[in-house]
Formats: C-alpha cells, structure tokens, sequence
C-alpha cells in the first residue's frame, strides 16, 4: 500500500500538477478504483488536494518537507543572503540542492517582473537543464557527470542541452569560473547566471539569478551572484 502511494505522490515531480484521475492511472499503471480511493485518502490526510477533477500536490507535504533539519538550517542560513542579492539585482533568485539526478529548490524570491519559470519551491528540475542545477553537478564529483553523461538528457526547451559533449564542455568551464550560465534551456525568454555553495570541500547548494533574456548581463549580475554565493559558503563552513 504504501509503495502505491509513493508512486502516485512521485507523478507530481517536477511540475506539482494537476493531474486527472484518468492521468494519474496512466502515470502509475493502477487501476483507476485504485488510485481513486488512494486519492481520496491522501486529500483527507492533506497530502493532496482536489480542485474539480483535478488532483494537485497538497500544504500538509510541504510542511513536512521544510521541517527536514539539514534543508531547513541550509534554507535558514541563505535567506540573509538572498535577500541581499535580491536587493542587488531585483531579479528572481533561487537557492537549488541536490536530489539524484535533480535540483531541488528549497527558496525563490520574485522580481518585480512575473517571469514563467518552471521552478517553485519544493519542485524538482533536471540539473543539466538550470543553472543552479549545472552548478551543483559541475562540483559534485566526477562519478556523477560521468553516470549523468552516459543517459539520455533531458530537454525542457529546444534550448537544452542535450549533447554529452556540449555538457561536458559547460561544466568544464563552470569549474574553472565558478559560475553557471543557462540561457533558455529551462524556460523561453529566461536565462540565468548560478554559482555554487560549499560546505567543507564539496558543493552543497547554488544560487541563481534569473532574468529575462533581453536584459541578461553576466557582467552586471557574476558579482553579486558570486559575492551571496561565497558569504553562505563562508557561514556554512563555520557552523550554522
């Protein structure tokens, strides 16, 4: 029972939903009274929720996902920090972990422009197709790029990389910059510039920026990027 409702609740990654009954069969491959009354179950306990026929990820989840300790004390330290940064480009700011094959964001402070982004807090994204997830996988090991490359990758726009080569070459040069750049691979008419968080010798966390593309300057936005990146680094390496 409990697999069936770990199956139906992971249809929602990356998106959230929402999702038909009807889909969420077809996702899963449960019979439709199966995931309907599993469904049911999940809305009364608040870990779902139905708008009509729609079923989408519910409150109750993502209070018990901010109460995990690590992400809640790494979420509690960079707020400081994405403030300022907030504050320095007034553009949408993110800070991404970890999870597999995927970025995780655990916070995202909004421009004044409301841009279409795929990210929202407690999603998931593929790390090859963001900014903050290229900086996180550039600084992960080389075991990881190396079981990452020889999958197919996923695309998210026509902009993706999908080339192991290419990929290869964006994660070479992000380790000697210490800065990652996506430019519409995530979403159209956005790009992005990210830097990694340390935590003892290893990337832990990344923080981006994210502007429409009309008005992305590297130049204007590496600085403060790098500045809030280096500052949580500093703090998480002093005990948080």
């Amino acid at each position: 029972m409990l697999e069936k409702v770990a199956v139906i609740l992971e249809c929602f990654s990356p998106s959230g939903g929402p999702f038909r009954l009807s889909e969420l069969s077809e996702r899963t491959g449960l019979a439709k009274p199966t995931v309907h009354r599993l469904a049911t179950d999940l809305v009364r306990l608040g870990w779902l929720e139905r708008s009509g026929a729609q079923y989408r990820l519910g409150p109750k989840l993502f209070e018990l996902g901010s109460l995990v300790p690590h992400r809640l004390d790494l979420r509690e330290a960079a707020l400081p920090f994405l403030q300022d940064l907030f504050e320095a480009t007034r553009e949408t700011v993110h800070l991404g972990v970890r999870d597999g094959m995927d970025v995780v964001y655990l916070e995202r402070i909004h421009g004044h422009e409301a841009l279409q982004l795929p990210s929202r807090i407690g999603g998931s994204l593929p790390l090859s197709c963001t900014g903050v997830g290229k900086a996180l996988l550039a600084f992960s090991g080389a075991e990881l790029t190396e079981e990452l490359l020889t999958q197919p990758l996923p695309s998210l726009t026509p902009h993706s990389i999908t080339d192991p080569a290419r990929l290869r070459m964006a994660l070479e040069k992000i380790q000697v910059s210490g800065l990652a750049y996506e430019e519409q691979e995530a979403a159209l008419g956005v790009s992005c510039i990210a830097a990694p968080v340390f935590s003892g010798g290893s990337a832990v966390a990344a923080l981006s920026v994210a502007v429409p593309r009309s008005r992305f300057s590297p130049a204007q936005l590496a600085p403060a990027v790098r500045t809030a990146a280096l500052g949580l680094s500093r703090v998480l390496r002093g005990g948080m």
